[in-house]
């Protein structure tokens, strides 16, 4: 409970962070605009036919686990700015764990990339993806485990990096990827063995499959749409954080305590 405090204050730092921040504000509405309003009615007036199901709603809950769940990592990328500008350090030589700093930036980063999911459940109001009060209900603890892996991965990661620019040449090289091999845009009942092994490897692809599940469970496009039950892509997310954040947070204590 005495590190409670801290954990707090760090997560609302972000969070401020983020509110003054009006690149990443405009960024927050302006890409599901274009993933979800243009690409996917590109898709739904182009292929909705071949494929039986609406793409607008396929391509929303996509945009919706895959935002959810880069916006939490790539937000831990401010650990390495924080590093470069001493602010880690300054936080170590008060009596706080350093594992506390760890998850005050997966709280921080997961509140931020919340605001930025109830953004995307609004544009998709507008859009016209049909959406209940059963289904919005549904999203919240999605949401909220999106973030969290997202958040683990990105400490994984990132604690590996020395330098906000190796991270910036590197993080999206890992990221972008993964848009495909999880399936945000395009349908992937049918892969090649070697992307198939990839597809599998992908922490996002189990965000994106926990988010559409949870979207079309009980309606008839569901064994279209959806690559495997919502719990086992639980119970795989539940897996994938815990080695994340086990082995990032130690990974991360280690080159601090080594700087």
């Amino acid at each position: 409970m005495s590190q409670l405090s801290p954990i707090l204050a760090i997560a609302y730092r972000d969070l401020v962070k983020f509110t003054r921040d009006r690149g990443r504000l405009v960024g927050t509405f302006v890409f599901p605009f274009i993933f979800i309003g243009i690409l996917g009615g590109s898709f739904q007036s182009n292929l909705a036919q071949d494929f039986g199901f609406n793409f607008i709603a396929f391509t929303f809950t996509g945009v919706f686990g895959q935002t959810l769940f880069q916006s939490a990592a790539d937000g831990i990328i401010s650990l390495i700015e924080d590093r470069e500008n001493d602010f880690s350090q300054e936080i170590f030589v008060s009596p706080i764990s350093r594992y506390s700093i760890v998850f005050g930036k997966i709280l921080g980063e997961s509140l931020v990339a919340l605001t930025q999911g109830v953004g995307i459940i609004l544009f998709g109001f507008i859009v016209g993806v049909p959406m209940s009060v059963r289904r919005l209900l549904a999203l919240v603890p999605v949401a909220i485990l999106a973030c969290l892996l997202g958040a683990s991965f990105g400490i994984l990661v990132l604690s590996n990096l020395s330098s906000r620019r190796l991270a910036s040449q590197i993080f999206p090289f890992i990221m972008l990827p993964q848009f495909f091999l999880a399936g945000v845009f395009n349908p992937i009942k049918v892969l090649p063995l070697p992307l198939e092994i990839l597809s599998l490897l992908s922490p996002m692809r189990y965000a994106v499959g926990l988010a559409r599940g949870t979207f079309y469970f009980g309606q008839p496009e569901y064994d279209k749409v959806v690559l495997q039950p919502p719990l086992v892509n639980l119970a795989i997310m539940g897996a994938m954080f815990a080695v994340f954040l086990v082995a990032g947070t130690v990974l991360f204590v280690l080159r601090e305590q080594n700087r």
